[in-house]
């Protein structure tokens, strides 16, 4: 009879060993990199990292990233935003395959952003890094000045 195995990381076993360096690169007190210290906390930094790249920018991994950027110069519609959908799909299942994406929304923005009046792109994520993993939410604004990650 077949029995459900569960499945631990055997990095996440030493909690004073770091996996990763997490996004933004510096941390709050001041020191050069903020690292991770479970798959969890580095399998998010990786999907913020590969959301906020454009293709092409990589040195050595030309198809790496996604190429919301481009699109936010042209015009704002339902097939637009299915497009943005899939490419982020695409990404994530070659790139990060070990994320399970639970809910995807891209929908449009129109606001003030910095002062300024905007157009552009909200991707709105639920991902779980493990099966038994609870679902972590990541909203990411794409505008053609700015690409912010919210923080929730």
């Amino acid at each position: 009879m077949p029995t459900n195995i569960r499945k631990i990381n055997p990095i996440d076993l030493e909690p004073d060993v770091a996996v990763g360096i997490m996004l933004p690169m510096t941390d709050s007190d001041g020191s050069l990199f903020k690292l991770s210290y479970t798959t969890q906390d580095q399998a998010i930094s990786n999907l913020k990292n590969l959301l906020l790249t454009s293709m092409g920018e990589r040195p050595m991994q030309p198809m790496f990233g996604t190429n919301i950027q481009k699109s936010l110069f042209e015009q704002l519609t339902t097939s637009l935003l299915n497009r943005i959908e899939q490419t982020i799909k695409r990404a994530i299942e070659y790139w990060l395959p070990y994320i399970i994406l639970e809910d995807l929304e891209v929908e449009g923005f129109y606001g003030t952003v910095n002062g300024m009046a905007e157009q552009g792109v909200y991707v709105r994520l639920l991902i779980r890094v493990t099966a038994e993993g609870a679902n972590i939410p990541i909203t990411v604004l794409y505008t053609p000045s700015t690409i912010q990650i919210i923080e929730e």
